[in-house]
Parts: structure tokens; C-alpha cells; sequence
């Protein structure tokens, strides 16, 4: 018998079966290639080595890891901090582990999502949030591996789940404008790798920011209300990107009453920094958010939102790219565009009535005489009456009391 080595190799095996390495590789990977009773035979001699197939090894031989890529635009520190991504994980995780197959997060790699894609063995990619015009879409379209886009551009060959997000984003605005708001602010995703831009671009190249910013306009064109540019502002889609995004707007001296934010960690930071200006919400200041996480219903006040089945989005980007992995002579993959719903909780209500103007000298009656004297109707009822314009025009002070008339004692 060959000694015990801390981990028995192929070469021993085959040693100890008096069978070639291609033999042993055989009888793991490809028994169909020996009789039953060889490979019966090698497994049992190998059991008794306690070697085990390296993993790498053998899925190269396989040509199968087993395994499929989630790729995020965004380092997984900034990923996580938004539980829309726990969410949608946890729906491809359930599909992946009922199916046998593992799970890698596949994040930029020092600031390069290209290097980390090179580092990346899996039979296949669940792509979040990326469009057309990223370079790492087009190496993986390149390389054939199949690959599924969740929330980005949709390509023949590949399969895409997204949501309705401009049909949700119009009934959002629409709500608020039924509200009788007037005065709004929009909170936006920032772009991957571009901190602080947003540029709307209604071309071929749309994200989910595009689509929902669409909505939001369209939506508020119903009522009458075109939303100029500086009242978008952008940010990380965390709770943090939320309370500067708003922050900001508030040191540029916009006043909104309404705030419609593409997701819902903004949304609820968004009103924590209204509530820190001084704001009451939905008093002063009515949020709708995007998304429907599950906190949205324990904040404070409970979010309105829209409504996206975020872990059916995950199960069916899994399902999806599982199926493109066992066909792939599939001719078109499935684009799959889920609903949305708008759900109106306690954090919107009517716009708040305009402040009445200040009073002018002309609508400011004169002092009344002290209560000693009596004033006559008919000088009471003339200074209700307006003041001539020259003397408004002139002055804002009060008009001077009417010195009393002695009284004999």
C-alpha cells in the first residue's frame, strides 16, 4: 500500500490501481469512458487514499463550474447598503440553491469591474443595473457566456428582467399632483462611477433612472408642470444619499412641497432632513418613494411607493439565465418587464395652503381710540375704508392714533 500523504494525489491513485492518471480523471469526470467495474475499482482505491478531484481541476475538465456570476456596477460595501440588492439576491439564491448551483458576487476589483470579470469562473452572469455601453457587457457578449441583465438595456441574445418603472414613476407624480402640488424636487440614482451627474437621455442607452425620471415628467405634464433641470439632484442610492441629496436642495433655497425619490432608502433619508429644516411630513412636505422594501412600511411616517417585485425580479433573472446555461442553441431568450404598483401610505397628503400675503398700509385699519372714549360709528366705519394711494405708496407705517377729545370730569 502507498503511504498516507496529507492529501493523496491522482499519481497515487493511479499507482495503486496500476491505471493511468487519465484513467482516474476517467472514472470521476467521464466513467461512461471505462467498464463499471474499472471505475467501481479506482473510486474505491481512491476513497481509501482519501484523495479527492481538485474542484478547479475538475469543472476545467467538466467544462461546468456549477456556478453563476452576480455582477454588481458597484463595490459590494456599497451595494449592500441598500437592502433592494439583499432583496433581489436573496431571489436569485433561493433559484440557484434549489438547482444545485453556487452563487459568486463579482464586484469592480480596485476600481476595474473589467479585472474582476477576469478572475471570474462561473458558467454564467445575472448583470445588474449595467447598459449597453459598459465595456464589460460587451467582453461577456464577446465571449458567448450566457448572461442575463437585470434593470439594463435588453440584447437579442440575452435575457433581461426589469420592471415597469416608467408606468409606476408617472403613477408616483400623478398622486402628488392630485394632491394639489405644485412645487416638486426629484431625488435620482446617480450613474455608476459618476458621483453627482445624471444625464437624461431618452436614446437607445436607458437605465432605470431614465425610465423613471421619463415617468415622473410625464406624469407631472398631465398637470401642467414642466420640471426644469435644477430640481434633479442626485446621489449613492443609500439612506446617506438621501438626507445630502436633500440637504442640498434645501441650501439652494428650493422650496418644494413634494419629493419623489427613485428609491426608498432615499425617500426615508429625504425625510429624516426634512424633519431636520424643520419641515412636517406630509404636513409641509409630502415623499413618495420607489421600490417597496420592507422597511418602507415601518417608517415614519410608513412611505408611500411604488410597488416592484423585487425578489420575483431575482428568481426570474435565475431562472432565465439557468435555462440560456442548459440551451444554449436557445434562440431568443425571454425579456421579461414585471408591474409595478403605486402604494399610498401615510407619507403624502394635500399641498399646503399658500401663505396668506402680508397686510398693507391700505387693508391696515387705524389704532382704535382707548376704550374710555367711545368712538363714534361713523368714524370707525371710515377707517376701514382704504387709504388714498399716495399715502400707501409712501409709507408702511400705521396711520397715528386719533388723540381722544377731553372729558369733563
Amino acid at each position: 500500500m502507498v503511504a498516507r500523504t496529507a492529501r493523496a494525489r491522482i499519481a497515487d491513485v493511479a499507482r495503486e490501481a496500476g491505471v493511468s492518471k487519465t484513467a482516474v480523471s476517467f472514472a470521476f469526470n467521464n466513467p461512461e469512458r471505462l467498464s463499471v467495474a474499472t471505475a467501481a475499482r479506482i473510486r474505491e482505491i481512491a476513497e481509501g487514499l482519501g484523495y479527492r478531484p481538485h474542484p478547479v481541476a475538475r469543472m476545467l475538465t467538466q467544462k461546468n463550474t456549477m456556478t453563476i456570476g452576480l455582477l454588481t456596477p458597484q463595490v459590494l460595501s456599497v451595494v449592500f447598503a441598500n437592502p433592494f440588492f439583499a432583496t433581489l439576491c436573496g431571489g436569485v439564491a433561493a433559484v440557484t440553491d434549489h438547482s444545485g448551483y453556487g452563487l459568486l458576487f463579482v464586484s469592480p476589483l480596485h476600481g476595474s469591474l473589467m479585472r474582476a470579470l477576469d478572475r471570474a469562473t462561473v458558467d454564467g452572469f445575472v448583470a445588474v443595473g449595467l447598459s449597453e455601453d459598459h465595456p464589460e457587457v460587451e467582453q461577456i457578449r464577446r465571449a458567448g457566456v450566457p448572461m442575463v441583465l437585470v434593470d439594463g438595456d435588453a440584447f437579442p441574445e440575452h435575457g433581461s428582467v426589469e420592471s415597469n418603472d416608467e408606468v409606476g414613476a408617472r403613477a408616483a407624480a400623478r398622486h402628488l399632483v392630485g394632491l394639489g402640488h405644485r412645487e416638486f424636487v426629484v431625488i435620482g440614482i446617480e450613474p455608476p462611477n459618476m458621483p453627482g451627474l445624471f444625464e437624461y437621455s431618452p436614446g437607445p442607452t436607458e437605465t432605470v433612472a431614465t425610465r423613471r425620471l421619463t415617468g415622473y415628467r410625464q406624469g407631472l405634464e398631465l398637470g401642467g408642470i414642466q420640471l426644469a433641470d435644477d430640481r434633479i439632484v442626485v446621489g449613492p442610492a443609500t439612506f446617506d444619499g438621501g438626507v445630502a441629496a436633500f440637504r442640498r436642495v434645501w441650501e439652494d433655497e428650493l422650496r418644494p412641497t413634494a419629493v419623489l425619490a427613485m428609491s426608498d432608502v432615499m425617500a426615508i433619508g429625504a425625510m429624516w432632513a426634512g424633519r431636520e429644516a424643520g419641515l412636517r411630513v406630509p404636513e409641509d412636505l409630502s415623499v413618495v418613494g420607489f421600490d417597496d422594501l420592507d422597511v418602507a412600511i415601518h417608517a415614519n411616517p410608513p412611505l408611500t411607493t411604488v410597488r416592484q417585485p423585487i425578489r420575483q425580479k431575482g428568481e426570474e433573472s435565475a431562472r432565465l439565465l439557468l435555462r440560456m446555461i442548459a440551451s444554449p442553441d436557445l434562440d431568443r431568450p425571454e425579456h421579461r418587464v414585471l408591474e409595478t404598483r403605486l402604494i399610498i401610505r401615510a407619507s403624502t397628503a394635500p399641498a399646503p395652503p399658500k401663505p396668506a400675503p402680508n397686510p398693507t398700509v391700505a387693508t391696515t385699519p387705524s389704532a382704535a381710540p382707548p376704550k374710555s372714549t367711545p368712538a363714534p360709528a361713523p368714524k370707525l366705519a371710515a377707517s376701514t375704508a382704504p387709504a388714498p394711494a399716495p399715502a400707501a405708496a409712501a409709507s408702511t407705517a400705521p396711520a397715528p392714533a386719533t388723540k381722544p377729545k377731553a372729558t369733563p370730569r
